[in-house]
């Protein structure tokens, strides 16, 4: 069942119900102000850290859910409704919601009006515009009010839903003339505050959250809004909000423009104050006045949609397959972008306030996200190494605000380190710039410990290979990639997390097979830059680690038909034949085969057998088979989850790309494409009802076969899934991949598919390439021509900036 559809056209999903599965929403903003908005105008708005600078409140996990966001009630007479049907949920003549490119646009109709509300964040700009369009189209004049609705967060969102005591108190505004100012604890230790404008004259206001709704009514009646009168209420303490009221006539078919603007001011110290308790207002007034008219707000919007038609430029694919195109074209590409800005801190699953920006996540993250804008990858790249420590070891997440390691959940996660060399070489081998690698770099934010980015690399690499155990395998820590298969851990205590409590580590002998596969794939990137840079001594040095990784996973880490997991605390092999459950797990077998590891002897192509004949279902790859049925105290949390969901046997969507990859290691494009088309959204929107998020966006989980409701996504939006799919796509099966030197041209398909087409553009550049298939193989290049010159590689040369050039490739 479906509850919209696409419009390729405008890069939008269109949707035609708002009681969609599951809130289906959208990301506003590309850079420091941020919203998250639904389908029903529900979500929040924050600067920069969702839990330290949240300007207004949402209750997640809420009955009704979704509950609370950007709201607008319109009063016709005795009728009371919202645009986006809730929070009001009167029957609406008509409504649409169309999800676009950090925008929203809601319309709704009731009685003969029409209001139709676009939400964007500017570039460049710390505010949400909210533009109503408001239009009479019965045949009689209409007289209407219109209230307005937001509540604030008392900035701390950890602090806002917990110390009741001290927020009861504190809340302060000001309001002057059409604009509501929330400036809670500004005269103390904060900078900042928020507002909430309209470019016109307002009958009245209310600020205070009781008086506006009545101490006992909820989102859907307020009494403000019942009465038809503002109250004029000023909040001192309790819960301060923000709301307009406008009396408006329309004539039959006569339209009328608002905007609204929810904007975030910081003052320095010396400038805080017009006057005594009166904020300065001028950086308030002067974004207000951006956006004062209707005409300014369009051509700001304007401005927006060019910023990503040009972004979406960059990588173009024409196949054929409308599906394919547009998540290729649009929606992955644009889910990646937001990846890069949020990592997996703040969705309709991520509160915002638990975890920050992930060391290891944000590294997987640049790989879909850098092509669009290498210099913010250049600096996520430093913000990133800035949080490791001296032996290469790292912060598992860190602050965005702060840009500072997080005490709380601390480092030991063995894999993380290795993530770096990953994300610098692809931004390297995207941009062209190797002078990042001289770049001086803290560690623990500490500038006197800096060293070059380049040595971050190699203390990286080493602190896998100084970290090995008995099998000479890297040891696990707290945990690898798969952050639930918690070896060290313990833990029969409900009130200790899996993930960074560590009863039995003296005497480990926790090994991971998947960090193994990992050293030895990233491992070989870095030994090609060593000797891309003249590192010959370097690159040797690594070399005989990975050839001593590689002979270790030959000889401990191959199960017969497979390659294991790991090994536990006592030296026993996880993901083995021998197991009674978890037989046969994904990630080391993904990792394995991407590095090649065995691929002479076969390995690779046994492993991957042996993953499609117990792991694969009709919903993708599962994570491990079979599923725990009961509690590993060596294993952890992965043994905690029911049968079918999240680590324990789910479709762990995120690693189902390196099978995918490495099904284009040896040669197979149609597995790889059957993999990739069993989890792509864009393919399982006739089943919306049953997936349950975002048909234009990936999820992290897809209930296994095991789960009571096999197919059902939970966790869309921010999962390392989006990067990882678009780079399987793109670079491995369409095969389109940066180099140094170039653009490599090697795809991996379909042996039905004739061929396809891409625009590339790198390094100012504009690469049009036309992939011809008429032996209809799935691998293996036999002939490229350049502007009708034949070209003896496929490796495509670095063009001059500004110039275009026609490339075709014959497969065979």
């Amino acid at each position: 069942m479906k509850f919209g559809y696409f419009d390729d056209k405008n890069r939008e999903y269109v949707i035609t119900s708002p009681q969609t599965p599951w809130p289906w929403i959208n990301y506003l903003g590309n850079e420091d102000f941020f919203s998250l908005i639904s389908n029903t105008a529900g979500g929040y708005s924050f600067y920069k850290d969702a839990k330290f600078r949240r300007l207004t409140r949402y209750r997640y996990n809420n009955v009704p859910m979704d509950s609370g966001g950007r709201y607008f009630y319109i009063k016709d007479e005795e009728t009371i409704w919202s645009p986006g049907w809730k929070p009001c949920k009167t029957p609406l003549d008509s409504y649409e919601c169309r999800h676009g490119m950090n925008y929203t646009s809601i319309l709704g109709e009731k009685n003969g009006i029409s209001v139709k509300a676009l939400f964007f964040v500017p570039l460049k700009t710390w505010a949400e515009i909210q533009k109503l369009t408001i239009t009479n189209n019965s045949e009689a004049v209409k007289k209407l009010k219109l209230f307005s609705f937001t509540e604030w967060c008392l900035w701390n969102a950890a602090a806002d839903m917990e110390n009741f005591q001290r927020n009861f108190s504190t809340g302060e505004v000001e309001i002057e003339g059409s604009v509501i100012y929330h400036k809670t604890e500004y005269k103390e230790r904060r900078d900042h505050y928020a507002y909430y404008s309209v470019n016109a004259p307002i009958r009245g206001f209310d600020t205070d959250r009781e008086t506006f709704f009545g101490l006992y009514n909820g989102f859907e009646e307020p009494q403000v809004v019942a009465d038809g009168k503002p109250r004029n209420s000023v909040a001192h303490g309790w819960s301060p909000i923000a709301s307009h009221c406008i009396e408006l006539e329309l004539q039959p078919g006569e339209t009328k423009e608002f905007v609204f603007v929810l904007g975030y001011v910081e003052n320095g110290s010396d400038e805080k104050w017009e006057s005594k308790n009166i904020i300065n207002k001028t950086k308030a007034k002067a974004t207000i006045a951006k956006f004062d008219t209707a005409v300014k707000a369009d051509a700001a919007f304007i401005e927006l949609r060019a910023y990503w038609n040009n972004l979406l430029s960059i990588f173009n694919v024409t196949s054929g397959d409308e599906k394919l195109d547009r998540m290729v074209n649009i929606w992955n590409q644009y889910q990646c972008m937001i990846t890069f800005c949020f990592s997996r801190s703040t969705s309709f699953f991520e509160s915002g306030i638990g975890r920050g920006m992930g060391f290891r996540d944000s590294n997987q993250d640049l790989i879909g996200f850098v092509h669009q804008i290498p210099e913010r990858a250049r600096e996520r790249i430093i913000d990133i190494a800035s949080t490791q420590f001296p032996d290469g070891g790292c912060y598992h997440q860190y602050q965005p605000l702060t840009k500072r390691g997080n005490n709380d959940i601390g480092g030991g996660f063995n894999d993380d380190p290795m993530w770096l060399i990953l994300g610098t070489i692809s931004y390297i081998k995207e941009s062209g710039d190797f002078t990042i690698l001289d770049e001086m770099v803290p560690f623990d934010n500490d500038i006197s410990l800096a060293k070059t980015l380049f040595d971050h690399l190699t203390v990286s690499f080493d602190h896998v290979v100084n970290n090995l155990g008995p099998h000479g395998l890297p040891l696990i820590g707290r945990a690898d990639w798969n952050d639930c298969l918690n070896l060290n851990c313990f833990s029969n205590d409900p009130n200790e997390s899996f993930q960074t409590t560590e009863n039995k580590t003296e005497g480990t002998k926790a090994e991971s097979v998947m960090i193994a596969g990992l050293l030895v794939v990233y491992g070989k990137d870095y030994i090609e830059l060593c000797r891309k840079l003249g590192k010959t001594v370097e690159a040797t040095r690594a070399q005989k680690e990975i050839d001593k990784m590689i002979g270790a996973v030959k000889q401990h880490g191959w199960d017969g038909e497979w390659f294991i997991r790991a090994y536990d605390y006592f030296g026993h092999k996880v993901g083995s034949n021998e197991n009674e459950e978890g037989k046969i797990f994904i990630e080391s077998n993904g990792l394995c085969t991407m590095a090649g590891i065995g691929l002479e002897e076969g390995l690779c192509k046994k492993a991957l057998d042996s993953v499609k004949e117990r792991l694969y279902c009709e919903h993708g790859i599962v994570l491990n088979n079979p599923a725990f049925t009961e509690y590993y105290i060596e294993y952890g949390e992965i043994s905690s989850y029911p049968p079918g969901y999240k680590e324990n046997a789910g479709v762990f969507c995120h690693n189902n790309p390196w099978i995918m990859i490495g099904e284009t290691v040896i040669g197979r494009g149609d597995n790889a494409w059957e993999y990739y088309r069993k989890i792509c959204p864009s393919y399982l929107e006739e089943v919306s009802d049953l997936h349950k998020t975002e048909p234009y966006v990936y999820a992290q989980m897809i209930a296994g076969k095991d789960a009571f409701r096999p197919g059902e996504a939970k966790n869309s939006w921010l999962t390392g899934t989006a990067s990882w799919n678009f780079y399987a796509i793109s670079q491995f099966i369409l095969g389109i991949r940066p180099d140094y030197d170039g653009i490599r041209v090697d795809p991996c398909i379909p042996s039905a598919w004739k061929g396809f087409e891409i625009t590339r553009k790198f390094r100012g550049a504009t690469y049009n390439i036309r992939v011809v298939n008429t032996n209809h193989v799935s691998k293996g290049v036999v002939k490229v021509t350049i502007d009708g010159n034949i070209h003896n590689s496929n490796l495509l040369p670095v063009f001059e900036t500004g110039t275009t050039h026609s490339v075709i490739v014959e497969m065979g």
